[in-house]
């Protein structure tokens, strides 16, 4: 194997309409009409990573990424590159991920590796096509916290919502049904500081911050409500990963650490005002980071 600095991998960037920035932790306020383009440039000493490892001067290598988005459980390549040749040479990984395959948290693998199999190989150096001599992970958290699920922008005077409304929660199916087709988050065309905000989530002003943040806590509210409307929705209930019930479970764990679903739903009941209340400090309403 190579020593590890004999590949220098950069920072990824995030580029935007509004240029380059370096990737963040956390885009908080993403959603799946948001595609990601990220950037980086990997330096591979490649004389002094087929020296350490044994291999032949001539020895074809290749840089590989790879996505994998925790949220919708989709993963896939982004980018290889072959490297040959001797010296030193400067690789620039560029790729688009569409936001309808995303969610949770996006994890970017990237490996230096043997990109054909070599039959002359000695038992002790790397023979195999794929044999990893490198590698490197970043993450990138998309929603912070939030569930994921759909959201589609529409005209509401072409529907049965109120024209005057800014968005509409639909739910459906059972608990058991996949999230992806039980949730979706339809936001008026019409009501233009929502659209925008919506539009801006890549990039946020401080009033999109506001509006995102209050669409968020009447978002976590209603799927609440639904869960405890449903008495399936039980202390003890499993449901498959990647459900509605099990997407409810995680968000009522997170909101409500420590608290039973017992308890939450004879809170409600007898004090619906102060349960409110209770979810408004939950979600931090209105707690936005500069």
């Amino acid at each position: 194997m190579p020593s590890e600095d004999a590949v220098v991998a950069e920072p990824w960037r995030l580029a935007a309409d509004e240029g380059e920035t370096e990737m963040p932790e956390a885009l908080p306020h993403w959603d799946y009409r948001t595609d990601l383009r990220l950037r980086r440039t990997v330096r591979v000493d490649l004389d002094r990573v087929r020296s350490e490892s044994g291999l032949p001067d001539k020895t074809v290598l290749m840089l590989s990424v790879v996505w994998t988005a925790t949220g919708s459980s989709l993963s896939g390549p982004a980018q290889h590159r072959r490297l040959s040749g001797s010296g030193s040479t400067s690789t620039e990984i560029d790729f688009r991920l569409p936001g309808t395959d995303l969610g949770g948290l996006v994890l970017l693998d990237t490996a230096l590796v043997l990109a054909e199999r070599r039959d002359d190989a000695r038992p002790s150096t790397p023979r195999r096509a794929g044999s990893v001599l490198w590698r490197d992970r970043e993450s990138l958290r998309l929603q912070g916290d939030a569930p994921q699920f759909p959201m589609a922008v529409i005209d509401f005077a072409r529907t049965s919502f109120p024209n005057g409304a800014a968005w509409h929660l639909q739910i459906s199916g059972s608990l058991e049904s996949a999230t992806m087709g039980s949730i979706l988050l339809l936001v008026n065309e019409q009501n233009t500081v929502t659209a925008t905000s919506f539009e801006n989530a890549h990039r946020p002003r401080p009033v999109d911050r506001i509006v995102l943040s209050a669409v968020y806590a009447d978002v976590a509210r209603l799927m609440i409500e639904h869960a405890l409307d449903n008495e399936e929705f039980g202390e003890y209930a499993a449901f498959p990963d990647g459900s509605l019930g099990a997407t409810l479970s995680s968000l009522l764990d997170r909101l409500f650490p420590g608290q039973t679903i017992t308890d939450l739903r004879l809170r409600r009941r007898q004090s619906p005002a102060l349960f409110a209340s209770d979810l408004q400090a939950a979600v931090k309403i209105f707690e936005v980071s500069s």
